[in-house]
């Protein structure tokens, strides 16, 4: 009879790390910021915009810094496209807040600077989530929505 096969458990031989190594840009990075809400227009058409910015070095994306302005319903969008082309669970945006937009209220409902703080904290989760995962950094519609000032909502769905 053959021996049973062991593990090798042997340490791997590494170079010892110098001051370049620990204090340099790291080998990969992928950061995204959503900031600066800002409330626009009046009545009906009144919304909140948000900048959406990434710095990375990540050779999948074209462009290594981007700031580009989203609303929500851009979020929404790509979730949207996301949970249709690809095969990532993707994770829930922060919720509609749908009490806060009855008329009648005695505050600004969704317009309320706490609202707005806490809807950009779970933005920021939810692109960071989604942009982390390698299948989705290879999805059109997240460069697109990461990197692009427009987006085109009748595009070709695909990878890049």
């Amino acid at each position: 009879m053959s021996q049973p096969a062991v593990a090798d458990t042997r340490r791997l031989n590494s170079k010892p790390q110098d001051l370049t190594d620990a204090y340099g840009p790291p080998s990969n990075f992928l950061e995204i910021d959503v900031f600066d809400p800002q409330t626009l227009g009046v009545g009906r058409t009144r919304h909140t915009v948000y900048k959406v910015r990434m710095r990375t070095n990540l050779p999948i994306f074209k462009l290594k810094d981007s700031c580009v302005t989203r609303r929500y319903s851009d979020f929404e969008w790509l979730k949207t496209e996301l949970e249709r082309d690809s095969k990532i669970v993707v994770p829930p945006l922060p919720g509609k807040a749908l009490k806060r937009q009855l008329p009648f209220r005695g505050d600004e409902g969704i317009f309320e600077d706490s609202f707005i703080e806490e809807r950009r904290v779970g933005l920021e989760q939810f692109i960071n989530r989604i942009a982390g995962h390698p299948l989705a950094q290879n999805e059109r519609c997240l460069h697109m929505f990461l990197q692009e000032e427009t987006i085109d909502r009748n595009y070709i769905p695909g990878k890049v």
